[in-house]
């Protein structure tokens, strides 16, 4: 077994195990490949594996790979989004991870061509370090965004903090959780909010056990270029 199948082996029983232990489907969580530090080649070999979720951060990144890859992906836009470059992938994906404002809102609505799958980021931990609304701004938040057709909203999005505290990335994670399932009662057209889009390399089997529907996971699925 070479090293990328073997990785991917490995995530998928621990994503499984996650799952049992949390009374969950395994067909309930999606995994995002974070294929931005690799090359397509080595996004196609992750494709061959039956990984059809790519997650890329920057438009270059994002075009040049689709230009090479034939097969049918679906493209997920994740980190911060600069307001100025949303023209030049917004119609070439199928789900952003990062909306955080209104005026990036008034971009998408401006330059998208059909209504986009969208997350929003919310900053559970309140580290200044991180992009994202307050859990508080949330809600109001959903109701402005629904004068724009062009956004629906299918869930939130958080990290968590980059610590050794398994407890706290667990209370961060199961907050996102318990916001969603408020956003969720209020069953609004726009913003449905049924996904969770939470969970990275070091942390996503508490992330599944707090309810990710979606985890994104880069250097421990996809390695690295020197590596198979």
């Amino acid at each position: 077994m070479d090293a990328l199948k073997r990785r991917i082996a490995d995530i998928d029983h621990e994503i499984a195990a996650a799952c049992e232990r949390s009374g969950r489907e395994r067909s309930d969580v999606t995994v995002v490949a974070v294929t931005k530090q690799v090359s397509a080649e080595r996004a196609e070999e992750v494709i061959s594996e039956g990984i059809f979720h790519l997650g890329e951060n920057r438009s270059e990144g994002l075009l040049g790979k689709q230009q090479q890859i034939k097969d049918p992906v679906t493209w997920h836009f994740i980190g911060n989004v600069q307001s100025r470059k949303v023209k030049d992938f917004i119609n070439q994906i199928d789900y952003l991870h990062a909306l955080d404002r209104i005026s990036l809102a008034k971009e998408i609505q401006k330059r998208a061509d059909r209504t986009i799958n969208c997350f929003v980021q919310v900053n559970v931990s309140g580290e200044e370090s991180k992009s994202g609304l307050s859990s508080e701004e949330v809600g109001p938040f959903l109701d402005e965004v629904a004068a724009f057709d062009k956004i629906r909203v299918v869930g939130l999005m958080t990290m968590a903090p980059f610590t050794e505290d398994t407890e706290f990335i667990r209370y961060v994670f199961r907050s996102l959780r318990e916001l969603r399932d408020d956003m969720a009662a209020k069953q609004l057209d726009h913003a449905p909010c049924s996904l969770l889009s939470m969970g990275m390399s070091n942390d996503y089997s508490i992330a599944i056990e707090e309810g990710a529907t979606h985890v994104r996971i880069g250097t421990a699925l996809v390695g690295t270029e020197s590596e198979g």
